[in-house]
């Protein structure tokens, strides 16, 4: 992991979170999983979210758990999956709520590197897990480094939308600057929550909020 894929504006951001003790043991522990076991996403893909969402083009940040632990589901992105992949319920969630907001259908692809590509950091918590077991990476020094990246943003950014689902990703985003910045707070699109999540208007309420800034909207398409 010291070759890592990830965008030289988020390696500079974050250079001191690389030279911190448990960066190092995070990296031990997550290079022995992937040597004995089956982990997602693919190696390339741990930082896509950042990769793929330059730190100084941030726009929205949607904060997930862990990654999909099933067979070719995780790409990198919260609460996306790979093309071709039946979308999971979440997602499914997510999508109607878009068609009910807004009155557009998002294509088919739960992908979402096209929603990155605008400047969505789709975030989860914890960037890799084993196969078949949900959470088995947490703990282990991820929530630290993904608290530093919200941490350097709240600090060095402003007028960006987060998009806290649940109260997992409420709790994450505590230490956002709400004066710079706009926080929408709802039920998770989980089935088990989505009566919570439905109606929250939080993508048109995202696109009035960087359009009264000055920021070119997000096609959640």
């Amino acid at each position: 992991m010291k070759d890592i894929r990830l965008d030289p504006s988020w390696k500079k951001a974050l250079q001191l979170e690389f030279s911190k003790p448990y960066w190092e043991d995070l990296t031990d522990f997550v290079r022995d999983q992937y040597l004995h076991q089956t982990v997602y996403p693919h190696p390339r893909n741990i930082f896509r979210a950042m990769d793929l969402c330059p730190f100084d083009k941030v726009k929205v940040v949607i904060v997930g758990q862990d990654p999909y632990h099933g067979k070719n589901q995780a790409n990198g992105l919260s609460f996306a999956v790979n093309d071709g992949i039946t979308l999971p319920p979440s997602l499914q969630n997510i999508y109607k709520e878009i068609k009910n907001d807004i009155g557009i259908s998002p294509i088919a692809s739960g992908d979402l590197s096209r929603w990155a590509q605008q400047g969505v950091l789709m975030l989860n918590s914890v960037l890799t897990v084993a196969a078949n077991k949900p959470a088995s990476h947490a703990g282990k020094g991820w929530e630290q480094f993904t608290d530093a990246i919200i941490q350097t943003l709240t600090n060095e950014r402003s007028h960006i939308v987060y998009l806290l689902w649940g109260k997992y990703a409420q709790t994450k985003g505590a230490v956002i600057d709400r004066s710079r910045n706009l926080v929408l707070t709802s039920g998770h699109p989980s089935p088990y929550s989505a009566t919570l999540f439905f109606g929250n208007h939080h993508f048109s309420k995202c696109n009035a909020y960087l359009e009264e800034h000055g920021i070119k909207p997000i096609d959640w398409r």
